[in-house]
């Protein structure tokens, strides 16, 4: 009875040992007496008493790494300050384990190198300008170096770029006057616009006096419809051209016969 009560003991000693559990979003990888057997998950397995240890968890989930590139001098000798995003994700465990020490350590070196050679290689107003495109190339250059290591780099984002704020008073001030400038040339293209207009009408007015004479009444009339006490002072001159002298002569001639009427 005794023996039979140590060996049930054994047994489930050895399989509590044995027993494994791994999460959904990972995996072991298994050596057996230091070699690779494999790699095992999700949900429960068991190991061979002795000879099976499983040293390393990798998580399959994207993580996120944050990288920064201070004082990366442009192709231009312009030093900036890079804030950049990495989404990667481990796509192979056994290459993640067997082909690099720490491969989290190494993602982060090789993107921070990659960072600076590809601002290095651009000038200054492409980094400000074509954000997407570095991302675009950042991203396939992490992509095949670590490939090798059982890593998928998803997406390179470059989050903040500083400049020197010597250097971005002076852009400021250039981009400034570079405003003011194309403002001018706008409005000195809507005064020879105008002037134009104007000349095209005083022909107009010129082969057709009657329209001067509307074109006045319609400015009298414009303003004097809003009413009130206000008086209109009009030259004698633009009267004279109006021909109103006549039509003054014919309202006073109106009064008269009016009043004797009465």
């Amino acid at each position: 009875m005794t023996y039979i009560l140590f060996a049930l003991v054994l047994i489930l000693f050895l399989t509590v040992y044995c027993l494994r559990i791994c999460s959904e979003w990972e995996r072991k990888v298994v050596l057996r007496l230091g070699r690779f057997a494999g790699v095992r998950g999700p949900g429960l397995f068991f190991l061979v008493p002795f000879l099976e240890t499983t040293p390393y968890t990798i998580d399959l989930r994207t993580v996120t790494s944050n990288i920064s590139a201070e004082q990366t001098l442009t192709r231009d000798n312009v030093p900036v300050n890079v804030d950049t995003v990495i989404y990667w994700k481990v796509i192979d465990p056994k290459l993640a384990v067997l082909e690099v020490t720490d491969y989290q350590q190494a993602i982060l070196g090789a993107a921070q190198t990659a960072l600076r050679d590809i601002i290095g290689r651009s000038d200054l107003a492409l980094v400000l300008s074509d954000r997407a495109g570095l991302d675009e190339s950042m991203t396939a250059v992490l992509d095949s170096q670590t490939e090798p290591w059982g890593v998928k780099v998803a997406s390179v984002q470059m989050r903040d770029i500083k400049i020197p704020d010597a250097l971005q008073d002076a852009m400021s001030r250039v981009a400034q006057a570079a405003r003011e400038s194309q403002a001018r040339v706008l409005l000195g293209d809507s005064e020879m616009a105008i002037a134009q207009r104007f000349a095209d009408a005083g022909k107009v007015y010129e082969a057709n006096p009657m329209a001067v004479h509307l074109r006045g009444m319609n400015m009298l009339y414009e303003v004097m419809k809003a009413g009130g006490t206000s008086t209109v002072i009009v030259p004698s001159s633009a009267v004279q051209s109006m021909s109103f002298g006549g039509l003054a002569g014919v309202t006073a001639l109106a009064e008269q016969v009016q009043q004797k009427g009465e």
